[in-house]
């Protein structure tokens, strides 16, 4: 699948991640620890190591070749200000993903991340072939729901104790996206 390079507000970059970018990536997750923790499952220490970055970005481009995932970067002054993922990408008659994805701490409030789903969300009708994309967010992170209804997303629910984060099984609403309406599967 061809996703190539897309360039968003404030001279960030939105590009394929690589197996290269594991030192970059291990910096960026070090710097934002404590202000991902509360929105992500607890993560042992060797996570922050460039070892286990390298391996994490290996497994998701096999993952990415087979069609199942895309990870992107965001990347400003050759640094790395946030990721975005499509995952668990489902082709057939569903034609559906799951969107995740975390904004730098010193990059939030700036409109990133609605640059950033809304270009993922275009990749992902137009090259993708996506027919629909689903996100989830703790209750409580307005800041996320409200990217989320900006670009887009409809609530369509609640999932009671949906996923393990900062170590309790968690409640979350879900979200979704309709990206094509009328076209049949491909």
């Amino acid at each position: 699948m061809e996703i190539g390079t897309e360039e968003l507000p404030g001279g960030v970059t939105l590009r394929l991640a690589a197996p290269s970018d594991a030192s970059a990536l291990c910096a960026a997750y070090v710097e934002n620890r404590d202000s991902l923790a509360p929105w992500e499952p607890r993560r042992p220490e060797s996570f922050f190591t460039v070892e286990a970055q390298a391996e994490r970005l290996t497994a998701q481009m096999r993952e990415f070749a087979e069609g199942r995932l895309v990870p992107w970067l965001l990347v400003s002054g050759g640094r790395i200000v946030g990721a975005i993922t499509l995952t668990g990408i489902t082709l057939g008659p569903f034609c559906s993903a799951y969107l995740g994805y975390w904004i730098a701490v010193d990059h939030q409030k700036r409109g990133l991340a609605t640059a950033a789903v809304q270009h993922v969300c275009r990749i992902a009708r137009d090259r993708v072939r996506l027919h629909r994309i689903e996100a989830t967010t703790l209750p409580h992170n307005t800041g996320s729901q409200r990217v989320l209804e900006k670009c887009g997303f409809e609530p369509i629910g609640t999932a009671p104790r949906y996923l393990h984060i900062d170590g309790e099984w968690r409640d979350h609403r879900m979200f979704q996206r309709i990206l094509h309406h009328d076209d049949p599967p491909l």
